[in-house]
């Protein structure tokens, strides 16, 4: 499906780019002997760039994989795509993951990046706040049921005088948010870049507060049972292309940052440079496994079995599958 946002204000575009961006996108041949289809979901925020590049990169079909791409607004509905089998593969952070897995199974191959510095809240700065406490009986942009949006209420917010039921959540996608706060509809939100960014740029929003002190936020590759039991070469195949973009990003960051610009400038939205580079300095790709990953995951599901959002702490060797990306590295 395409979408023609050409002659598109800013604001404009934040409205209008829903949860249909880009979705069941474009088919992209591999090689000539490759069988294995991926149905790659990513999100439209610059937490799905890494993987938007990897699919422009050109490194997939190097390794004989053919894709088939489905862009959201956020992580957590591509993780509900994924639960209803509609995606194979899609990128989000450790509370989508772990919600993911107890309502389908999925398994995470890989961690792609950290993103916590790129998500933060920011508040409307005509109302001159500078805390999160003073949001106190205030209007709330949030994406609920995102990362982002239970780490906020679960962690953040309470850590810095903000309780459930101390202000008003209002149920948002990402892209929609700025847009909410210039119509000064909501007073502040619980963002992502670029959108924090632009806020700040056009002089909508201030920042007062980033994940980043709660939470580096890794982002995981994560892929249904089903796939990986099925196509366990095409797995590892798929990784060592991911590990190809990651050395573009260490290596060749213009590159990198060109192709990623243009995803944004070919919907005809204006955004200045200066402004995408401060948001896509904020996303730190490494794709690999950690090995102190499960503690880290394990203090998630804790908290989101006491929100009583998962039924049960997953089982950890099932959820989280390194062995393809080490036999990728190999």
């Amino acid at each position: 499906m395409k979408t023609g946002h050409e002659g598109m204000t800013r604001r404009k575009f934040l409205a209008a780019s829903g949860a249909g961006v880009l979705a069941a996108g474009a088919w992209r041949p591999g090689l000539a002997q490759a069988r294995t289809l991926i149905r790659q979901g990513y999100q439209t925020n610059m937490w799905g760039m890494p993987t938007y590049y990897l699919l422009r990169s050109g490194q997939l079909e190097k390794q004989g994989i053919q894709f088939e791409e489905f862009a959201v607004p956020s992580g957590n509905i591509t993780m509900q795509q994924m639960v209803a089998r509609q995606v194979d593969m899609g990128t989000y952070a450790g509370p989508s993951f772990i919600i993911g897995h107890d309502r389908g199974g999925l398994v995470a191959i890989a961690v792609i990046e950290n993103v916590g510095r790129t998500a933060k809240v920011v508040a409307r700065k005509d109302l001159n706040i500078t805390k999160v406490e003073q949001l106190r009986g205030l209007k709330i942009a949030n994406q609920t049921g995102s990362s982002i949006g239970n780490i906020f209420v679960d962690q953040l917010a309470p850590s810095l005088g903000l309780k459930k039921g101390d202000y008003q959540e209002v149920r948002m996608n990402v892209n929609e948010m700025v847009a909410a706060l210039a119509a000064k509809t909501v007073d502040a939100m619980v963002n992502v870049e670029p959108y924090n960014a632009l806020a700040e740029a056009d002089g909508i929003g201030n920042v007062i507060a980033s994940l980043e002190g709660a939470d580096k936020v890794p982002v995981f590759m994560a892929a249904t049972p089903e796939f990986v039991e099925k196509h366990p070469d095409a797995v590892v195949a798929y990784l060592k292309a991911w590990l190809a973009v990651g050395s573009d990003f260490r290596q060749q960051p213009k590159k990198v940052a060109d192709a990623i610009y243009g995803f944004f400038t070919s919907k005809g939205y204006k955004m200045s440079p200066e402004t995408f580079a401060k948001a896509l300095s904020a996303v730190d790709v490494d794709p690999g496994f950690p090995s102190d990953i499960t503690p880290y995951m394990q203090n998630h599901a804790e908290i989101l079995l006491r929100e009583k959002k998962i039924k049960a702490i997953p089982d950890w060797s099932k959820a989280l599958r390194p062995e393809f990306m080490a036999k990728a590295r190999a």
